[in-house]
């Protein structure tokens, strides 16, 4: 008993300490009515209290000293120390619990921050003032509104539920939930957010911080920043400048252009809006690159695009400096393990750049195209495009176009060039250009069987294919060649010097682009021209086919 008893006492000592009393400091008249409010001083005219640093004016007021408390009326303005001032229609203020209510046309003034709503609480042993009913907090910069709000005076902290909305000069935020420091500008997203720029920005995230001040914004949780122009960012973590027009994305990222139908991914990447100031070409339009697994999806009307290297690049530039800022194209960059996947073509390289203006692939680095069961590779290769479709290839400097026939049989063409024509996603024309050197193996129509190995050199070729299949070759007048029987045949005649075949390092399917393929060993030595004197200039439009001066003549149509 006399321990509780003790520490009853300073349980209470402790309570007397903490507990100030209201002072009336000024009044112009002093009234009381027992039978109305028998506990009450009735206050009226230029009134003053003052309890602890905090000063309460009003027109008229019932102070109850035995409870420590006052009921204030008319003009009713809350000072505390010089940086807050509360105003409303009247307070009911608990001197024990600090506790001020504030009803009517309430302000809450600190510093730049003003708090506006009908009903306003303020904790003043907590230092915290919140309202229920629906209000807004206006600083310099921004103004918030919401049906529940808190604010904390001593770290300028603000804290909003239900129906939030902020509104700038330059944007708009809706939100459910949101944190805000008036001081530093910066919000806390913590629920599903939209930001509206202009009308033409928006951003959507559920987890991050935006500072308002600089626009500078560090979004978590899979966020998206969608342009009007049809930019359009995601990643797990996203920072974004609006004021740069720039974006820097980490972790399974994708940077789409909806107008170009052209999407980026990867696990690291980097947006550069039109006009960004953070770009390091200020003329370009729209740029970006995406690395770490990336990979480029073009969506077309009718062939899906997918090529993966190690760092992809798209650019919008202007087609000429004196033609409007819309006159532009786009530019696809790709750098190391390129890897390319078309219904129509499927090709693999080390660096390929794609022009928009006039719809042209290049491909450099040991670059292998194929289509079917056809496989070209040249120094360089490129590609031409009509309509979204693959029109022609055209391979550069010591090419080698391949078709098999089956697992020990490939037809083949090489020579300083080849160009591969294309028609509804087939080749049906091959010319081979410059030192052109072929073996091709024809079928016994009858039979249906390899009727040997025909070997020609010459100075261009021409190959029409069917289904797929070779149908007849025209060849110059001075073209040499022997028909050599199959059971005659060496590996070495049957195959060029520089033949390889790639097959592995093709990719079969899309996803086929993000694995890593060791590439194909090739051959020095190119095929070399029968005769070094050869008319590389002969007239190059097709002649009547000649027969090789072999063993054997190779007709016309006896290849298939």
């Amino acid at each position: 008993m006399l321990a509780a008893a003790c520490l009853l006492s300073i349980v209470n000592c402790q309570l007397s300490i903490s507990q100030t009393l209201v002072y009336l400091e000024r009044a112009d008249n002093l009234l009381f009515d027992q039978q109305k409010l028998p506990d009450a001083r009735i206050v009226v005219g230029n009134v003053v209290f003052r309890h602890d640093d905090a000063l309460m004016y009003c027109d008229s007021a019932n102070f109850y000293e035995s409870t420590n408390s006052l009921e204030a009326f008319g003009h009713v303005k809350m000072v505390q120390g010089d940086t807050l001032t509360g105003y409303g229609n009247k307070l009911y203020y608990d001197g024990n619990t600090k506790l001020a209510r504030l009803r009517g046309d309430v302000q809450l003034l600190h510093q730049e921050a003003i708090l506006t709503t009908d009903s306003l609480n303020y904790n003043r042993a907590s230092d915290i003032a919140y309202y229920y009913s629906g209000g807004k907090i206006v600083d310099d910069l921004n103004t918030l509104t919401s049906r529940w709000g808190q604010y904390t005076p001593y770290n300028k902290h603000a804290a909003f539920r239900d129906s939030v909305h902020l509104v700038n000069d330059r944007f708009t935020m809706d939100t459910d939930t949101l944190l805000y420091d008036t001081e530093t500008h910066i919000a806390q997203l913590v629920s599903p957010t939209v930001i509206l720029y202009e009308q033409e920005t928006t951003i959507h995230s559920s987890n991050g911080t935006y500072n308002t001040r600089t626009e500078e914004s560090e979004l978590f949780d899979r966020s998206t920043v969608t342009h009007i122009d049809g930019q359009f960012m995601t990643g797990d973590t996203i920072y974004y400048d609006k004021k740069q027009a720039f974006g820097r994305l980490y972790g399974n990222i994708e940077l789409a252009d909806s107008t170009e139908h052209i999407t980026l991914k990867g696990n690291y990447g980097e947006l550069y809006e039109s006009g960004s100031s953070a770009s390091t070409h200020p003329e370009w339009g729209a740029h970006g690159f995406a690395t770490q697994q990336a990979l480029l999806e073009h969506w077309g009307d009718s062939l899906h695009t997918y090529m993966h290297a190690d760092t992809l690049f798209t650019e919008e530039l202007a087609l000429s400096d004196t033609l409007p800022k819309d006159s532009t194209y786009q530019r696809v960059r790709a750098y190391r393990n390129v890897r390319i996947y078309r219904d129509d073509m499927q090709g693999v390289c080390d660096s390929a750049v794609y022009l928009g203006n006039d719809s042209i692939g290049k491909m450099y680095g040991q670059p292998v195209c194929w289509n079917d069961n056809n496989q070209v590779a040249a120094d360089s290769i490129l590609i031409y495009f009509k309509n979204e479709e693959v029109d022609y290839a055209h391979g550069i400097g010591s090419a080698i176009c391949i078709q098999q026939h089956d697992l020990l049989h490939y037809n083949q063409m090489s020579g300083k060039e080849i160009i591969a024509h294309v028609r509804d996603g087939e080749v049906y024309q091959v010319d081979v250009n410059g030192n052109a050197e072929t073996v091709f193996f024809p079928v016994d129509e009858k039979e249906h069987t390899l009727s040997g190995c025909n070997r020609t050199q010459s100075s261009f070729v021409k190959v029409y294919l069917e289904d797929q299949h070779v149908h007849h070759v025209l060849f110059t007048t001075a073209t040499t060649g022997t028909m050599y029987p199959l059971n005659q045949a060496s590996d070495a005649v049957m195959h060029l010097s520089a033949f390889f075949w790639a097959e592995d390092e093709r990719p079969r399917v899309p996803a086929d682009v993000l694995i890593n393929v060791p590439r194909t060993e090739r051959t020095a030595k190119q095929a070399q021209s029968a005769s070094d004197n050869a008319d590389e200039e002969e007239d190059k439009q097709p002649k009547q086919p000649a027969q090789s001066s072999g063993k054997h003549s190779l007709k016309t149509n006896a290849v298939k």
